[in-house]
C-alpha cells in the first residue's frame, strides 16, 4: 500500500501517496488509509492535517494508484 498514489474520483484531485494504514487489530482488517497533509507555502505555513480515508471509500486498488471517492454521500442522492 505504501507509495501508491491516491486519486479522488469525485474531482480528479491527486491527494498524495499512502504513508500509513489504520488497522482494527481485533478483526485483522484495514479500516483506513492515511495520506500525509500538504506542506504550506515554502514550508513556512506548516502542514495541513493528514487525510484519513475510510476503507469503504476505496473504489479500486491498482498497481500504482488507489482510486477513492471522498465525496460526502447525501441521503437524497439515492
Amino acid at each position: 500500500m505504501r507509495n501508491k498514489e491516491v486519486i479522488d474520483l469525485s474531482d480528479g484531485r491527486r491527494l498524495g501517496f499512502v504513508c500509513d494504514v489504520e488497522v482494527d487489530i481485533r478483526n485483522g482488517r484495514i479500516i483506513a488509509i492515511v495520506v500525509p497533509g500538504r506542506k504550506g507555502f515554502a514550508g513556512i505555513f506548516g502542514k495541513t492535517e493528514d487525510c484519513v480515508i475510510p476503507w469503504c471509500n476505496i473504489c479500486k486498488i491498482g498497481d500504482d494508484i488507489i482510486i477513492v471517492n471522498n465525496k460526502p454521500h447525501n441521503l437524497s442522492d439515492g
